[in-house]
């Protein structure tokens, strides 16, 4: 029991060790490794304002088409099917990081 006792408290203590280190990354290193330097927060709004000029996008070449300026059916319709796969991505993507987040706060430290 007590050889039990010392593997366990071997492994928490290595367990402790390695939630304690933290990798420090400066942005220099980030843009060398093709990584964008920049916060969390404006990547998100990039790609949000990306979506939304698809979305634009494919809402006026439906109102084209439907004022008859465009014939191009089928340009309208893989802007409309791109517009949709965006916003189903968009939103498959929330879901992972709401999944996430809810892991990461119901993990017990």
């Amino acid at each position: 029991m007590n050889g039990i006792n010392s593997e366990y408290n071997n492994i928490l203590s290595r367990y402790k060790n390695l939630v304690n280190q933290s990798i420090e990354i400066k942005p220099e290193e980030l843009e060398s490794l093709g990584q964008p330097a920049g916060s969390f927060e404006s990547l998100i709004s990039e790609q949000i304002g990306k979506l939304n000029s698809v979305q634009t996008r494919s809402d006026d070449m439906i109102a084209d088409f439907a004022a008859g300026n465009t014939e191009d059916l089928h340009q309208v319709m893989i802007t409309a099917e791109e517009a949709r796969l965006s916003m189903e991505l968009a939103v498959q993507i929330r879901n992972k990081v709401v999944e996430a987040y809810k892991e990461l706060n119901n993990m017990q430290l």
